[in-house]
């Protein structure tokens, strides 16, 4: 794993944009940075695929414990929604899509931090766009990325005979959220799907019909919704989601996952594994370094780092469900950036990788993204 420093493409702006990434920009700086790339080895990527798959495997049986325990008070979540996320898991409702966030230098390991379960983000930068960025400057390399070939054949795969309209909706205040929605939206086009778009604000409940419907009236049978699932069940109309048998994307069941409180789950049943952080929840805080974190929390707000006697965080609107502990686990840091490798699951296999990078510990809403390459080796 090396970060190599080059220069980009004269028309990038045009490029990444003709690929759909209009928020390439945040505040006059480079969102998305093709200064530098990281190269890996073929084996690199191996051992992040198998990872990630290993992953994904301790998290389904972390789902299990959950139910088995009822750790639901734990993760703070309503107890008025425990039957549909019981529903959900029960039919197997399927997911679309997650990113787990690894710390790896290319020994070693890679280590979870996080696992965005439900409403991850960069996925349009992750798939389209970097394979493009790698088919203008490294052509005979390789790269970690079947991500968009997965998404349609999810698609195609749509596991329900019925296959009515499916609505995607995201706030509107979010340049970055209707990017990825509406790449999203494309690839369910492509595989077969006519969809509808429009903004959370603008989903309406019909009483009578005991449905929820869009602007025309018409009933929306699936939604996706890029809108966390901790907010949506504290809407206006949050104690008709189970009511209304409104198929949902993410599922419920991904509230479970997309919950900090996994992470000390997942220790208690697989302690030591090694692509695991200790972690606790925050009645037997960890001694020593470690990172508090939110159990609800977004973009790296009001997380705080503990190290060496020094302290990094950020700020933000988070916290008062409760906190997370883990065990701090240094990123690796290339020339004053430190990188944090997203690897994303399309229906639950392992699909490529993103990277996000920043001057600072902790990855926020304003850090780079970084394409990526790798070779044989």
């Amino acid at each position: 794993m090396q970060r190599i420093s080059i220069q980009p493409r004269i028309d990038w702006q045009e490029r990444v944009e003709s690929a759909g990434m209009t928020y390439h920009t945040i505040d006059d700086e480079p969102y998305w940075d093709e200064s530098a790339c990281y190269r890996f080895t073929r084996s690199e990527v191996d051992t992040l695929d198998l990872a990630s798959a290993e992953l994904q495997s301790l998290c389904l049986q972390a789902v299990e414990e959950v139910f088995r325990q009822n750790l639901f008070a734990r993760l703070k979540i309503p107890e008025s929604f425990i039957p549909a996320i019981k529903y959900s898991w029960e039919m197997d409702e399927p997911s679309i899509y997650g990113r787990f966030d690894l710390v790896w230098n290319g020994n070693g390991a890679p280590k979870l931090l996080e696992y965005n379960a439900d409403t991850p983000t960069s996925l349009l930068e992750a798939s389209v766009v970097q394979w493009f960025w790698l088919q203008d400057t490294y052509p005979a390399a390789d790269q970690f990325n079947s991500i968009h070939e997965k998404l349609i054949s999810f698609w195609q795969c749509w596991p329900y005979v019925q296959r009515d309209p499916i609505h995607f909706a995201c706030a509107s205040e979010s340049l970055e959220d209707l990017g990825n929605l509406e790449y999203l939206r494309d690839t369910a086009i492509q595989g077969g799907f006519a969809t509808h778009q429009l903004f959370m604000e603008e989903i309406g409940w019909d009483s009578n019909r005991l449905k929820f419907v869009d602007l025309e009236g018409d009933p929306i049978g699936t939604l996706f919704k890029l809108y966390p699932w901790e907010w949506l069940v504290q809407e206006q109309f949050g104690p008709f989601l189970a009511q209304s048998r409104m198929r949902i994307m993410e599922p419920a069941w991904k509230m479970i996952l997309s919950n900090k409180g996994i992470l000390p789950i997942l220790w208690q049943l697989f302690p030591g594994h090694e692509n695991l952080l200790e972690a606790s929840f925050e009645d037997c805080p960890l001694s020593g370094d470690h990172v508090r974190k939110p159990l609800f929390s977004r973009e790296g707000g009001n997380v705080i780092i503990r190290s060496n006697g020094r302290e990094v965080f950020t700020d933000g609107t988070y916290g008062k469900e409760g906190y997370i502990y883990q065990r701090y686990a240094p990123l690796p840091c290339f020339d004053g950036n430190y990188p944090v490798i997203g690897s994303w699951m399309i229906d639950g296999e392992p699909a490529g990788i993103g990277i996000r990078e920043d001057r600072t510990e902790i990855t926020t809403n304003g850090s780079r993204f970084i394409p990526h390459y790798f070779v044989e080796g």
